[in-house]
């Protein structure tokens, strides 16, 4: 079943954020995952949530290939440039 990934960014370092973009996609092919839609033009229709600098919504084909993603070892020195960026909260739908 289609998972989805909300991904959201707190950037504090937009050099690491460009370098992780650069990588981004193909890291994320690996295991089926493509971004949705990404944006740091983000609208609050209800409520004050505390705001992300850019929020993803990534697709993967299933549950199993989104937690492939973040555990492959590979990808860690990927998955470091974006946590170099700034803080990042990942949550699965």
């Amino acid at each position: 079943m289609t998972t989805h990934a909300v991904v959201m960014l707190r950037v504090t370092n937009p050099d690491s954020l460009a370098q992780y973009r650069k990588k981004a996609t193909d890291a994320l092919a690996r295991h089926g995952g493509e971004v949705v839609q990404a944006s740091p033009d983000l609208t609050v229709l209800e409520g004050a949530p505390v705001m992300p600098d850019a929020l993803a919504i990534v697709r993967f084909p299933d549950r199993a290939a989104a937690e492939a993603w973040i555990a492959d070892p590979d990808l860690q020195p990927i998955h470091d440039l974006r946590r170099g960026a700034g803080a990042s909260d990942i949550l699965l739908l």
